[in-house]
């Protein structure tokens, strides 16, 4: 045994210090890796939809519903467990309407009390004592450890189980105790909630969302180019900032901004009143949708503040792309090529039409009253404390990509040469591919936070975000160009072509999949890569499950932009003891009718592959560690027995 091994061990006699507590740890970790895989729980592409978002985490994709129809059969109507489900999504506010209605009400309280109990002891059933202990809530944790780890059987305990419930109605908890055993089913009905990036940007509430997730339990998050885009912003990038407003201008989500983050958007308001008074700016007109309100009057404004921060937005990425010529981006610079007389574009040598050549501020350099303009925007991204909480949150449960239980988790894609092999891209001098370039994109990310960063390495870092935004080889975009510009500007449809990399095109083929399941070291016979950011149009019969069920892909279109292109509102993806099951839903409707009506989001689920044997802890990476812990106890014990460390005794 070396100095490092014995140096080990006595680290880890001082947590068991007896044989007595090394063997009890060994016996408490092998009866562990015997109990059934915990269900994890995979999200992409949630765009700011925070009802939707909330209404899914809350029903664990159906998961709920099924062991609800699992555990009652066909004792109860579906109408009773309709009511039962809605009660354990929104346990608050269904109280209230039952109240209402009611009227027998402790009755009511019993019978309910004694069905959360029942889906309680069911999804609490996969996991240790200790872990359920600490999900509890502190003021109930012994009344609910009671009452589950009764059987219902028992006539000894009939008496007993019967009163502690009567106490808890006559003593008016009721109310509270059933909020905290739908809240404990809530969290038990998934171990690990997986979200594959973008977060950010379309929907009205990603600040809420991020609310919600800074209190989950347990998760992780692998960055989308949304994200990024508001991680940039938030590190003081002003191309980033730009696009953060252009998008939220776009589609008429303010909310996010202002009310979530606290960005004041007078001085862009006054800014594009001022310039753009007189410009119609018709390509500008923002997207409403669902329950998206405006008058005449705050869409013309908003329209000219789109305008105004997307004129900007332009000169501020050609200032970037001319400091950072090793892009090879400068031909993105748009604004330089416009001939405002002849109201033509250049692009590779070719003279395009433009739709609109108003640009009151010229196409080159920032304008004094732009500048300003940035400076005020650039401050109040800088100072909102919000802001900065939610990015260092995604900063701490994130990174570009993940490797958990033989799945290899990532927002968008792996940049790809032609013939599928893995694509060198350049970075500061140095080339990096696959697994290395992920993790060092990482790395520079981070870099952009930290204090103690190099201040040049700090200054291409924080540039960086806006080529992980719209780099051609950014595995978090993989096009050939963001033809924003063209869009906006152009008449010619041809230029608004974004040709996807490789990567897109190869993805379904199995050997392309396996090479870089093996870049990674995926282990696993049954591994598989699941990722987002394209949305899959099943209304036109593009299947998620790709090259032949290694890849799976989830972005559905989560987004009410996205549902008349997708037909459908998103997939999630569950993976539990028995296999992985893909759940299509339908567009949700609102969280009052949810409750009002007991509306589920329709959902239809396609078991994707199931496994063999019912997957245990043992079968998983925990099991792996904890198999680890057992052989380095089994060396402890193998120690204190041969006198090489002695016990220590009180």
């Amino acid at each position: 045994m070396n100095n490092t091994d014995m140096h080990y061990l006595n680290l880890l006699s001082q947590s068991f210090p007896t044989v007595a507590d090394a063997a009890k740890e060994i016996i408490n970790l092998e009866a562990i890796m015997n109990l059934p895989k915990g269900t994890e729980h995979f999200l992409a592409d949630i765009h700011g939809e925070n009802e939707a978002f909330e209404h899914v985490l809350k029903n664990a994709s159906g998961n709920i519903k099924r062991k609800v129809g699992e555990i009652f059969g066909n004792s109860i109507r579906e109408s009773e467990k309709k009511e039962l489900c809605t009660l354990i999504y929104y346990p608050e506010q269904k109280l209230e309407l039952v109240k209402a209605a009611e009227t027998d009400i402790d009755d009511w309280y019993h019978l309910t009390i004694h069905q959360l109990v029942k889906v309680c002891r069911d999804v609490s059933s996969k996991y240790t004592r200790s872990k359920v202990r600490k999900a509890l809530p502190e003021e109930f944790s012994y009344i609910i450890e009671e009452l589950l780890h009764e059987r219902p059987d028992d006539q000894d305990k009939a008496a007993y189980v019967a009163v502690i419930v009567d106490t808890i109605i006559s003593t008016g908890r009721a109310d509270d105790f059933i909020c905290a055993l739908c809240n404990v089913i809530q969290r038990l009905a998934i171990d690990q909630l997986h979200i594959l990036g973008d977060i950010y940007d379309r929907g009205p509430g990603a600040h809420i969302i991020m609310d919600v997730m800074r209190r989950y339990n347990s998760w992780d998050i692998q960055w989308g180019n949304h994200d990024i885009l508001w991680m940039g912003a938030a590190a003081g990038n002003d191309a980033c900032i730009c696009n953060v407003l252009r998008l939220s201008l776009r589609y008429a989500n303010l909310a996010t901004l202002e009310d979530g983050y606290g960005i004041n958007l007078l001085p862009l308001a006054t800014f594009a009143l001022e310039t753009y008074g007189d410009d119609p700016c018709e390509e500008f007109m923002p997207k409403l949708l669902k329950g998206n309100k405006m008058d005449d009057k705050t869409q013309q404004l908003t329209a000219k503040m789109h305008k105004a921060i997307s004129v900007i937005q332009f000169k501020e990425e050609a200032r970037i792309f001319h400091r950072r010529p090793e892009w090879q981006m400068e031909n993105r610079c748009l604004m330089e090529a416009i001939n405002q007389e002849k109201k033509t574009c250049r692009i590779d040598g070719k003279d395009y039409v433009m739709k609109d050549c108003n640009f009151p501020t010229g196409c080159a350099e920032l304008t004094t009253e732009e500048a300003e303009l940035m400076q005020k925007l650039h401050h109040s991204f800088r100072v909102s404390e919000k802001l900065r909480k939610h990015i260092r949150t995604i900063l701490s449960h994130g990174c570009l990509f993940n490797i958990c239980n033989s799945n290899l988790l990532y927002h968008a894609s792996v940049p790809l040469n032609a013939d599928g092999s893995l694509k060198d891209v350049e970075i500061l001098g140095q080339r990096y591919q696959g697994k290395e370039l992920m993790n060092y994109i990482g790395q520079l990310v981070r870099a952009a936070f930290e204090s103690d960063t190099e201040p040049e390495l700090k200054a291409y870092a924080k540039d960086y975000f806006l080529y992980l935004w719209c780099g051609k080889d950014s595995p978090l975009f993989d096009k050939s160009k963001m033809a924003t510009f063209e869009r906006y500007f152009l008449t010619d449809q041809e230029t608004y072509k974004e040709e996807k990399g490789a990567y897109f095109q190869l993805r379904n083929n199995e050997e392309v999949c396996d090479r870089i399941l093996d870049a990674f070291g995926v282990k696993g016979k049954n591994r598989h890569i699941i990722n987002g950011h394209v949305p899959v149009h099943a209304s036109k019969g593009e299947n998620p499950i790709k090259a032949g069920g290694k890849l799976m892909v989830i972005d559905g279109g989560f987004s009410e932009a996205y549902h008349s292109e997708t037909g459908i509102a998103g997939y999630t993806l569950i993976y539990h003891s028995r296999g992985f099951q893909l759940v299509q839903h339908e567009p949700f409707t609102s969280t009052k009718d949810a409750i009002l009506r007991g509306t589920d989001i329709k959902s239809s689920t396609q078991i994707v592959e199931m496994s063999a044997h019912r997957m245990l802890v043992a079968d998983t990476d925990k099991g792996e560690e904890l198999r680890e812990q057992v052989s380095d106890l089994k060396q402890l014990l193998h120690a204190y027995r041969h006198g090489i460390i002695k016990e220590k005794r009180n």
